[in-house]
């Protein structure tokens, strides 16, 4: 079969080689860049950041799958592909590692941002010892905006840092706290209480009509005086210049960022110019997660050519 990788084939660890080496009987090949041309010729589409839309598939003539190498899929018009039958798969956070692995990033940015870290060299450089004073983590609150795969590994990984933790689910179960072994949960519609108490906002909710641009200036305004945002979601979650203002105001202590508004973004864009730790959308690009990805994606390219249903389609 042939398999269409859009993206450059070193994008996110090797993911290219490491599938190719899985599955080697089949025909690979990367399109270099974020975008495809047409799909004639291909039976296996593995997206990545790529929209596919509906003028795209129609250009396919012998498609079986499209199979994201993650879990978003908001950038594929997959009930266009279900017209045509043709299954959309992804790989859920919570199987691959690539929840753990995306808390783990998290984590670091909380640190990072807490203690400073852009100040480090600049102190070395200037013989500064014992600055920049950091705050602790210890005492605070986090709310975490979006309570699956992602929040879970982040709560997991929160207890040891005795914190107060809050989180945001969109049908919560009365005893979601007490099951999710946290502080408070509630709703959407409550999104203020979280905001208002939160000294940290982590994003891990998938992006919807709902949550598009879901931190606006209005809800950037009710955090607390110094908190910090990270977004660890997509990047059309929070509106970019409300996340400036933000940051220029000093309303915001900082932020962490993995996703943005274009990616690649500018790296001269003034945003960066404050707190912010940015990382170019790895949060999920482990030896652990690319394994478990791969093995789920190479698993569907499996079945796809045995003629059979393919895991996880939506």
């Amino acid at each position: 079969m042939n398999i269409l990788f859009a993206a450059p084939e070193n994008a996110w660890g090797g993911f290219f080689h490491l599938l190719q080496s899985t599955v080697p009987h089949h025909k690979f090949s990367a399109t270099g860049h974020f975008q495809i041309e047409q799909l004639q010729g291909i039976d296996v589409l593995i997206p990545t950041m790529t929209p596919i839309t509906e003028p795209f598939i129609e250009t396919a003539d012998r498609l079986k799958l499209i199979q994201q190498c993650g879990a978003g899929l908001e950038m594929v018009d997959i009930e266009a592909a279900r017209t045509r039958h043709i299954p959309v798969c992804n790989v859920p956070t919570d199987i691959s590692g690539n929840a753990d692995s995306v808390a783990e990033l998290g984590i670091y940015m909380m640190i990072g941002l807490s203690r400073k870290v852009a100040v480090f060299a600049r102190s070395m450089a200037q013989g500064k010892m014992g600055e920049p004073q950091g705050v602790s983590l210890q005492g605070k609150t986090v709310g975490i905006i979006g309570l699956g795969g992602i929040g879970k590994a982040l709560i997991r990984r929160l207890h040891a840092f005795d914190v107060r933790i809050m989180g945001i689910k969109r049908n919560p179960a009365k005893s979601a706290a007490r099951d999710l072994e946290v502080d408070w949960v509630g709703t959407s519609k409550e999104i203020k209480t979280l905001l208002a108490d939160s000294d940290y906002v982590i994003l891990s909710l998938p992006l919807t009509p709902e949550s598009q641009h879901l931190m606006n200036h209005e809800t950037i305004s009710m955090m607390k005086p110094n908190a910090f945002l990270i977004n660890l979601s997509r990047g059309g979650v929070v509106d970019k210049h409300a996340l400036e203002h933000g940051l220029a105001t000093g309303h915001l202590g900082g932020a962490g960022l993995d996703v943005f508004w274009e990616e690649p973004p500018d790296p001269k864009d003034p945003v960066f110019s404050h707190n912010v730790i940015a990382t170019p959308h790895i949060a999920g690009s482990t030896d652990v997660s690319m394994q478990g990805i791969v093995r789920v994606v190479a698993e569907n390219i499996r079945r796809v050519e045995r003629g059979e249903s393919p895991l996880y389609a939506k």
